[in-house]
């Protein structure tokens, strides 16, 4: 039963951390990357698509990307859907090739981001506290109802312990990774 506690804890857990994995990456450095634009859905055919299901995203230059669509006909939408988005990129457009040049990051910018960056990994780890906190009270539901003894419930707490500790270790690492990234120049 423990053992079942301690899964369940660790794979929400876990999915907490890819969760921040995804914020993280929407978080742009200055440099260009075809995730920028995983966040980015057009309208095809009646129905919000990824932009990445309807065109060849690549980078060019370092600091920009380059999409190019599968459908032609998709370049205004493409467009408009990039101007739309919290991104903060302008396109232009050179026949079915839309180019999004990348703005250097100034220092204050940089510094807000890394902000922003803190924020997502203080949601993430009171994400895994409150995660911690249902585990122990399963534990100690557990207890009340007699079908564990009182130093399996307080194993049972320590292992929890433990993988909380681990878990904040690890969100720690990649803001670490994180912020260095962004305060590259």
């Amino acid at each position: 039963m423990i053992d079942d506690i301690k899964k369940d804890a660790e794979s929400r857990m876990k999915k907490s951390l890819e969760s921040l994995e995804t914020a993280l990456r929407r978080v742009r450095t200055g440099r260009a990357h075809p995730s920028l634009l995983d966040t980015i859905y057009v309208s095809y055919y009646g129905s919000d698509t990824p932009l990445s299901q309807l065109a060849n995203i690549t980078v060019e230059e370092g600091r920009t990307l380059m999409v190019s669509p599968f459908d032609k006909q998709l370049v205004p939408d493409i467009e408009r859907a990039i101007l739309k988005s919290d991104l903060g990129l302008n396109p232009s457009t050179a026949g079915t090739l839309i180019r999004l040049p990348l703005p250097a990051l100034t220092e204050e910018t940089r510094r807000d981001l890394v902000k922003v960056v803190r924020g997502e990994g203080e949601q993430a780890r009171v994400s895994i506290r409150n995660i911690r906190r249902d585990a122990n009270g399963d534990l100690k539901d557990l207890l009340k109802e007699k079908e564990i003894s009182e130093d399996d419930a307080r194993r049972g707490e320590d292992l929890i312990q433990q993988l909380t500790d681990r878990m904040i270790a690890e969100v720690d690492k990649q803001l670490k990774v994180k912020e260095d990234e962004l305060m590259q120049i």
